[in-house]
């Protein structure tokens, strides 16, 4: 027997207890301050890029994939592949999955066009990429313990038939624009295509990403700063529990507010992380005026680290137009003052790593289950 998911909005309609309106509140202040904080970054454009790829790490964790966010810098500065650079690869297209969502959902309505060309993304190369790659199954997929059949399964989605149906009802709950508030409606929109489970393989990364898609296209963020991937990782049994209960009892209520909890809680560890960086930054400007190093250059390389994490001497030169001599001199300084971290272990060809802005951002990306 498979399951098959009434359409949204749900009937009866949520029942907005005390709680839930108390929780929806917090959440919504929570994320209205943080989009505060991050316009007074150093470069809030690459604090950004930085935490899509801490979101890109940890929503391919819970699905089983193992790097850290050290590899995949090292992988776009062209470092040597490690033994995993299938598992890099796919963090890789999550990246540029979320960024291919956000440009186009920003500018049209979302379909299943766009949801089977961000799944073409997200898998093309990967381990699952000969597995219906962009196209909604035509198979039966289920849940389950690893190896079990589908007599054993946890849950078992909608049969294929379905499919289309239901992610047209989806598709068009996705692009309303009515009085439901809109991260009740982005909790509704996740448990939908999680339940749904339209395409063979990636089903729970895309889910993940569906949540951000909206709030963006919607206007609840301003930037794509906001995943749950890490509250889902560390609460992973409750998530799955809850999702469930929402199928088998039609308990929206009980999960909208574990999804509010989560938007509350990443939003404030997300605020925490950039006012980090901004101490982070006063603070190697304090460490360049103790040991008196005055030169425009070593300013200018503070500035360019928050860009790029790893660099090589090659690429200060060529950024700031200054002599090979002089940007091993002053790349040598960072790495005597512990700014930066040699990775390679070479004598040519070295490259650095920023580490304390890296640890900032890749917390939690470390953690076990």
């Amino acid at each position: 027997m498979a399951f098959i998911p009434k359409d949204l909005p749900p009937v009866p309609p949520i029942e907005y207890d005390d709680e839930l309106q108390a929780l929806l509140s917090k959440a919504d202040r929570a994320i209205a301050r943080l989009d505060g904080i991050v316009t007074v970054l150093p470069n809030p454009d690459f604090f950004i890029a930085m935490y899509v790829k801490k979101e890109a790490l940890l929503s391919s964790q819970i699905e089983g994939t193992q790097a850290s966010l050290e590899e995949v810098l090292e992988f776009e500065a062209d470092m040597k592949p490690r033994d995993n650079i299938k598992e890099v690869k796919e963090v890789v297209n999550y990246i540029k999955a979320l960024e291919f969502g956000i440009k186009h959902v920003s500018n049209a309505r979302a379909n299943a066009q766009l949801f089977r060309a961000i799944h073409r993304i997200l898998i093309e190369g990967t381990r699952g990429s000969k597995k219906a790659l962009g196209e909604f199954r035509r198979t039966q997929n289920w849940i389950g313990p690893p190896g079990a059949n589908v007599f054993e399964a946890h849950f078992v989605p909608p049969p294929p038939e379905q499919i289309l149906p239901a992610m047209a009802n989806l598709e068009v709950f996705f692009n309303e624009s009515d009085q439901m508030p809109p991260l009740i409606r982005a909790a509704m929109i996740h448990a939908q295509f999680e339940t749904i489970h339209p395409f063979i393989d990636g089903n729970g990364r895309i889910g993940r990403l569906m949540i951000t898609f909206f709030l963006v296209a919607h206007g609840v963020l301003m930037q794509p700063l906001l995943y749950l991937s890490y509250y889902l990782k560390m609460n992973r049994e409750e998530y799955y529990n809850l999702l469930m209960r929402v199928r088998n009892e039609g308990d929206w209520e009980g999960w909208i507010k574990f999804f509010l909890y989560g938007i509350d809680e990443v939003s404030h560890e997300a605020a925490t992380a950039a006012g980090e960086i901004i101490r982070l930054k006063q603070h190697l400007i304090d460490v360049l005026y103790e040991n008196r190093i005055s030169s425009i250059y070593a300013v200018k390389l503070i500035d360019l680290l928050f860009t790029k994490p790893v660099i090589d001497v090659k690429t200060v030169t060529e950024e700031f137009k200054i002599s090979k001599e002089s940007g091993n001199e002053l790349v040598n300084r960072f790495e005597k003052l512990g700014i930066l971290r040699e990775l390679t272990g070479k004598q040519r060809y070295k490259k650095y790593l920023f580490h304390d802005y890296t640890s900032i951002i890749s917390r939690g990306t470390r953690d076990s289950f």
